[in-house]
């Protein structure tokens, strides 16, 4: 596996524990769909929560939370509904973006921005 992808695994583990922290309840991680995922699917006080995570070793070219593009946002969205029809989910479903800036060996950052987006298919 590359330093990019331990980078990435690496910087979900630390949003998923970052989200622990916080109260959620984790159901799903890298949850796959027709080669679309979704990085963390949780429960937070009744709502399900779609959590796209960008990790960076630092943003000298950008915030990671600019990697959330439209095409991103398109494949979110239809994975997400996927999700949800697969495990009959009624309940209301937000969307967030996690980024981490750092590295294992070192220190982090971690921002969390709830409602991100609105998802469209």
């Amino acid at each position: 596996m590359g330093y990019h992808n331990e980078l990435g695994k690496w910087g979900e583990e630390v949003a998923a524990s970052y989200l622990r922290q916080l109260g959620y309840t984790i159901l799903h991680r890298d949850w796959d769909y027709r080669h679309r995922d979704l990085d963390i699917v949780a429960m937070d006080n009744g709502v399900l929560v779609i959590i796209e995570v960008k990790t960076r070793k630092n943003e000298r070219f950008a915030d990671a939370d600019e990697a959330v593009t439209p095409q991103k946002v398109r494949s979110i969205s239809l994975a997400a509904n996927a999700y949800v029809k697969r495990y009959g989910i009624s309940l209301e479903v937000r969307f967030d973006i996690i980024t981490v800036v750092g590295e294992p060996a070192g220190a982090n950052e971690v921002r969390h921005v709830k409602d991100a987006f609105l998802p469209y298919i």
